[in-house]
């Protein structure tokens, strides 16, 4: 029983805390303020949900999140594209292909950063995504702030570099 309302805490903990920024992330990345709710509500479930099997060793709580929400993301894209009848009369509009070429741009982002070592990964979705201060981030896990900058910029080079930017 004590093990079932720890589980519960937990999930309570990172449904306030993470929620938030989940919703802004995915409200950014899509133009439907409804769609943005039931795709950050479905990742959410699926991160509740997952909770008792998400393991520390293999990557940070923030970078675990971040995959789901988006995984969440890339599958709603799939499944909303497979409702649309190709070769119909569909008009162009300069947005949706505005939109594809951001998913594009997205997935592949997301690719860079699994290449990139889990502490720059980190460093990187905490910052960007999450939006804490390089200094907040060195504070929280004891590193000096010189030493933050460093990993900023080594992830950010990293980054150009699987980008090929």
């Amino acid at each position: 029983m004590a093990m079932m309302n720890e589980d519960r805490q937990t999930a309570e903990r990172v449904y306030r805390e993470y929620y938030p920024r989940i919703l802004g992330y995915v409200r950014s990345k899509l133009s439907s303020p409804q769609e943005a709710e039931d795709v950050c509500s479905s990742a959410m479930l699926k991160i509740v949900r997952g909770l008792p099997t998400f393991d520390p060793e293999k990557s940070s709580l923030s970078t675990w999140i971040y995959t789901i929400v988006r995984n969440t993301l890339t599958d709603h894209y799939r499944s909303r594209r497979s409702h649309e009848e190709l070769g119909e009369d569909i008009p162009y509009e300069g947005d949706d292909f505005e939109e594809i070429l951001q998913e594009e741009r997205l997935e592949e982002l997301a690719a860079a950063l699994e290449k990139l070592p889990q502490r720059e990964r980190d460093v990187i979705i905490l910052h960007y995504y999450s939006g804490i201060s390089l200094r907040e981030i060195s504070e929280a896990i004891g590193m000096s702030y010189s030493n933050m900058k460093i990993i900023h910029r080594k992830a950010l080079a990293g980054l150009k570099k699987h980008l090929d930017i």
